[in-house]
């Protein structure tokens, strides 16, 4: 997600994680929602912030889990640890692109997944989240 803007601008766009965070922020506000962020290239470091939803009371969580999504169980077995509502958020289409990112791990514990909807994927994530 750090790379978002620089990495594979036709399948990604040209928005920044930056801009990202702005836009859910300011979505966000206009529900009346608190948000945070966490962002990791390290599969403990989201394990830990997963984890750290759990002890902040979080009412949601809305991961991208990249290349982790196909591979970790680690991060599958956090999400069902801490029971709070998870939504799987993907701005292209895994299954609609190489076979080995057909498989999701961390599906299986999510209230939902939205995939190749783009950067609003994580604001219909979040209406969802908030039961609108």
């Amino acid at each position: 997600m750090n790379m978002l803007g620089i990495r594979q601008p036709e399948i990604y766009g040209h928005t920044s994680y930056e801009d990202l965070k702005a836009m859910i922020q300011k979505e966000a506000d206009s529900l009346g929602v608190r948000v945070s962020f966490a962002q990791s290239n390290h599969e403990g470091a989201l394990v830990d912030d997963i984890q750290q939803c759990y002890f902040n009371k979080a009412d949601g969580i809305i991961i991208n889990p990249g290349a982790y999504t196909h591979t970790s169980i680690a991060i599958l077995d956090a999400v069902k640890a801490v029971g709070i509502p998870t939504v799987e958020v993907h701005i292209s289409d895994p299954d609609s692109r190489d076979d080995f990112r057909h498989t999701s791990y961390i599906r299986a514990a999510c209230a939902a997944t939205i995939r190749g909807h783009g950067l609003p994927g994580y604001l219909e994530a979040l209406h969802f989240l908030c039961g609108k």
